[in-house]
């Protein structure tokens, strides 16, 4: 989302001097985010500059492996095989073969990040995915929801995440305009949980029978996974 900012000119078309006030006024002038949240990203964000007490980023910083930039993105290979910074046609297509409607829901966006992890590890050997990257992760699938989206029904336009990751650009030429509400941190916290919830592999559990099955002799019912007489 940096690049795009960039690209925009939002932030610093060279990609340099990213301090606390322009990153600020970036989100806020493009994604209407609050100021607290906008302060709170950039605060995140710093860490990739290796300078003591440092107050400003550039996008070059934040393409150094495992702080933020991460293995298994959803649009760029792992820095094991190359560049790791650039937007990757077949990476992308490998998360949004997962994608499987007009309008993208949680599970959907979900199912491409997990994918992408399996991918990545199965296939790389250098591959790390910490807890810390899983939070990175998590926040980079409900960007295009936060940005674009319905944040309550967890939704988005699929037309209009394509459009970001391929051109690194907001789809303003689709027709999509700033949300008016601003976007402030509860609000990414729903989304995140959202997110989350839908990465757990497990299927609800059915409601439990009002009637037991009795075993041959008559006392409890059995186990059909151990065979266990209960």
């Amino acid at each position: 989302m940096m690049n795009t900012l960039a690209n925009h000119g939002y932030l610093p078309r060279d990609g340099r001097n990213i301090t606390k006030e322009n990153a600020a006024n970036a989100l806020k002038a493009a994604l209407n985010f609050d100021g607290a949240l906008a302060s709170l990203m950039f605060d995140q964000a710093v860490i990739v500059n290796p300078e003591p007490n440092a107050t400003f980023f550039t996008l070059d910083h934040l393409n150094q492996h495992n702080v933020l930039e991460h293995d298994a993105s959803m649009s760029r290979s792992d820095a094991f095989f190359g560049n790791n910074h650039v937007y990757n046609e077949t990476i992308f297509n490998q998360t949004r073969q997962y994608w499987t409607a007009p309008m993208l829901n949680a599970t959907m966006l979900a199912n491409g990040k997990l994918a992408r992890q399996i991918e990545s590890r199965a296939f790389n050997p250098n591959y790390t995915f910490t807890k810390s990257t899983e939070e990175f992760s998590i926040g980079e699938v409900c960007a295009p929801i936060i940005a674009f989206g319905d944040v309550d029904a967890g939704t988005v336009n699929r037309t209009l995440v394509e459009y970001l990751f391929e051109n690194e650009r907001l789809p303003f030429e689709l027709g999509w305009t700033t949300r008016g509400e601003p976007v402030d941190l509860q609000r990414i916290l729903a989304v995140s949980e959202t997110i989350r919830s839908a990465t757990n592999l497990l299927t609800p559990a059915e409601p439990a029978s009002s009637t037991k099955a009795e075993s041959p002799h008559g006392a409890g019912r059995r186990d059909v996974h151990f065979g266990f007489e209960l």
